[in-house]
């Protein structure tokens, strides 16, 4: 890779100071983000950098140093990125994740006791760019008993597309959350829309989320809106905590600066995640998250279910897992 001049280190790390200062959502955090900025440059620190590569690792380091914004960082991309677009390298990125990820929806399965299990991951797609596979995801999803919704590996995501998943898991019209947007000064409400193509979940079924460490921003708000909301138990680890969604802007064939410019708020907390991670209903490792919800989900099956054959099938597999399940020791739980 093309080593990185002096000239050019400077002009890259001036570029984001100015980004910072003039865009970050908390003003004054900006201010002082940037100081951090002017005093590495001035001692030398990017000097050594050499690579974008590194350039963007110490950077990232100092952008994030005041308030530990994960949103916030000087970002490397291995593959060039547009230059002449706000968010190019983002969508060039989303183009190629979606393609790898059968549209962000890589499982979807029927477990024991019609639960049925929905995986989405890498991130929330925007609609217009997978719109179709969630359609159709959530359409099969909408006859199971209860849900397991799988965020785990889920990074990010447009809130949109949230908003359209909680559709099919409300059955009215739900304020969601509200983006505060400091470049406009301005405020966007996020409903959950009403009608929706296909058949809907619904809002009375049992529905379960698994989170763990890496899940982040808008998988993050998924997870948040429902608990917040009591629309799902939500199961597995403390979340990464990345609230306050971002721009991106080229500065380099490589180096993309992305800066958060608006922040969250959920209508019942009066707050969002940011830097605490959603906080799960039942703490587990995430490895055993499905494990813990597909339980639950089979005990409410059974309770709610009457004598239909779901209800049936949940029990005899409750009856399974009682009988494989240990009887003394330190593992002797779920």
């Amino acid at each position: 890779m093309t080593r990185l001049q002096p000239a050019e280190i400077t002009g890259i790390v001036a570029e984001a100071r100015r980004l910072t200062t003039g865009l970050y959502v908390f003003p004054e955090t900006g201010e002082r983000i940037a100081r951090v900025l002017d005093e590495a440059l001035s001692q030398g620190r990017y000097e050594r950098a050499g690579d974008a590569e590194t350039l963007a690792r110490l950077v990232t380091e100092d952008l994030q140093s005041v308030n530990g914004d994960g949103h916030l960082r000087l970002k490397f991309h291995p593959d060039p990125v547009p230059a002449a677009k706000e968010d190019g390298a983002l969508l060039a990125e989303l183009a190629r994740g979606a393609d790898l990820s059968l549209g962000g929806v890589p499982r979807i399965e029927r477990l024991a006791g019609g639960v049925a299990l929905l995986k989405l991951a890498p991130i929330l797609f925007p609609l217009d760019m997978t719109g179709e596979s969630l359609n159709a995801a959530l359409a099969l999803v909408a006859r199971a008993e209860a849900l397991i919704l799988d965020l785990r590996e889920c990074v990010g995501g447009d809130p949109y597309t949230s908003a359209h998943v909680c559709g099919h898991l409300f059955d009215e019209p739900t304020h969601l959350h509200t983006l505060y947007d400091r470049q406009d000064d301005s405020e966007r409400q996020f409903w959950s829309p009403a009608p929706l193509p296909g058949p809907r979940f619904g809002g009375t079924k049992p529905v379960y989320v698994l989170i763990s460490a890496a899940t982040f921003s808008g998988g993050e708000e998924l997870a948040y809106t429902l608990q917040q909301r009591g629309r799902a138990v939500v199961i597995g680890e403390v979340s990464g905590g990345g609230a306050n969604p971002r721009r991106g802007f080229t500065l380099h064939p490589h180096l993309e600066a992305t800066i958060p410019v608006a922040r969250s708020v959920n209508p019942v907390s009066g707050g969002n995640w940011e830097g605490t991670g959603v906080v799960p209903d039942t703490g587990t490792d995430p490895a055993r998250a499905h494990e813990v919800a597909h339980r639950a989900a089979l005990a409410e099956v059974a309770r709610l279910g009457g004598d239909t054959a779901s209800a049936e099938e949940a029990r005899r597999a409750l009856g399974g897992l009682a009988r494989d399940r240990p009887t003394a020791g330190p593992d002797a739980r779920l």
